[in-house]
């Protein structure tokens, strides 16, 4: 999992910082909740880890920045015991769990586990981009008609879609939807996205998939 952590503390950071990368998480870190912000409109994240108490902007903004944005991704809010008024301001505010400091690391990891092995066995059934939607279960990509799709066709489409406006190296989309394929190499990313922009035009989406052979990808409307 790709995972952006917001805390001030710079020793509790770095620790954090470990702990979770020795899971073999993906770990970007900040100090405060505006490069929070900046950093999750560029990227794509499985899990946000936000403290609320931060200089410059604070978690509970920053969490109010990120969901105005449309951003989805699940949150992490970090509480001491006192804030029990930022605790339910966070939730309402569109986090999807808090913990209370101190924590345990394992505790934590634990939080991370639980939420990769939800995500293993759900995703969206249907997904809209502009005029552009995607039956996951079925499939299907539906536009001014529609046309059926293979199943990595499905999941690299989906994963973009999830993520419209944001931009992923080839070897982030290989890494994704790949990840279970040994065999397969970072010019399997170039011929997938060529069949999808190919159907995109056949049913007369608005949709793109701009980017070139061996850089970044993304869809725009």
């Amino acid at each position: 999992m790709k995972i952006l952590l917001a805390e001030d503390e710079e020793q509790l950071s770095r620790v954090l910082v470990a702990a979770m990368q020795s899971v073999n998480y993906d770990v970007d870190a900040v100090f405060n909740g505006r490069d929070a912000v900046e950093l999750a409109k560029k990227n794509s994240y499985d899990v946000i880890v936000l403290d609320i108490m931060m200089p410059i902007m604070d978690g509970i903004t920053a969490l109010k920045q990120i969901r105005k944005s449309g951003d989805k991704t699940y949150v992490l809010m970090l509480t001491a015991k006192a804030e029990i008024d930022d605790r339910v301001t966070g939730l309402d505010s569109g986090a999807d769990d808090y913990l209370t400091k101190p924590f345990s690391l394992k505790e934590l990891l634990a939080r991370l586990r639980s939420k990769e092995r939800r995500d293993d066995k759900y995703t969206p059934n249907e997904v809209e981009v502009g005029d552009l939607t995607l039956n996951v279960a079925e499939q299907e990509l539906v536009s001014h008609n529609s046309i059926r799709l293979g199943s990595k066709e499905t999941q690299l489409l989906n994963y973009l879609m999830l993520n419209e406006g944001k931009e992923f190296s080839t070897s982030d989309l290989l890494a994704h939807v790949w990840k279970d394929d040994e065999d397969a190499n970072e010019d399997i990313v170039w011929i997938y996205i060529s069949y999808l922009r190919q159907k995109l035009q056949s049913i007369q989406s608005t949709a793109q998939i701009v980017g070139e052979k061996g850089g970044s990808f993304s869809l725009i409307r």
